[in-house]
């Protein structure tokens, strides 16, 4: 077994059992940590509900809870924080896949969505009237997580 493996930007340690991005530690709880490495094991795979649930918290059947969501929101929640919440996807036939990149589709959006806030920026007051100029506000104002 391998000391560390990648997941897009983060590179996970399984000697600490946890995750760094930019020298920054996640200080990811066991089970995220265990979550994100078997993710990072098939990247861009859709990994079903049972599978991480025999894998990560070795049960055999489908328990009647939703620890497995509770630890996907917390983990991406502090992927968030180093700016990679989109890392960990869910997957539309169910499941959960590490994925975001493959195509660089996000940093296409980002980059375009910067594009137009950094347009909209230099045409000012004057350019635009009424919602639309209180949106582009609205927008330029916002935190940006990209």
């Amino acid at each position: 077994m391998p000391r560390r493996r990648k997941a897009g930007p983060v590179s996970l340690d399984i000697f600490y059992r946890d995750g760094y991005v930019d020298g920054s530690w996640l200080g990811l709880h066991p089970r995220e940590f265990a979550l994100l490495w078997r993710l990072a094991e098939t990247p861009y795979t859709r990994v079903s509900r049972r599978q991480l649930l025999a894998d990560v918290w070795r049960m055999d059947h489908l328990p009647e809870t939703n620890s497995l969501e509770v630890h996907v929101s917390r983990l991406r929640a502090k992927l968030a924080i180093s700016r990679c919440g989109w890392l960990v996807e869910t997957h539309p036939k169910g499941g959960y896949q590490l994925g975001g990149d493959r195509h660089g589709s996000f940093h296409a959006f980002a980059g375009a969505r910067r594009e137009m806030l950094d347009s909209a920026a230099t045409l000012g007051n004057g350019g635009l009237k009424g919602s639309a100029q209180e949106g582009i506000q609205h927008a330029i104002q916002r935190p940006r997580f990209d």
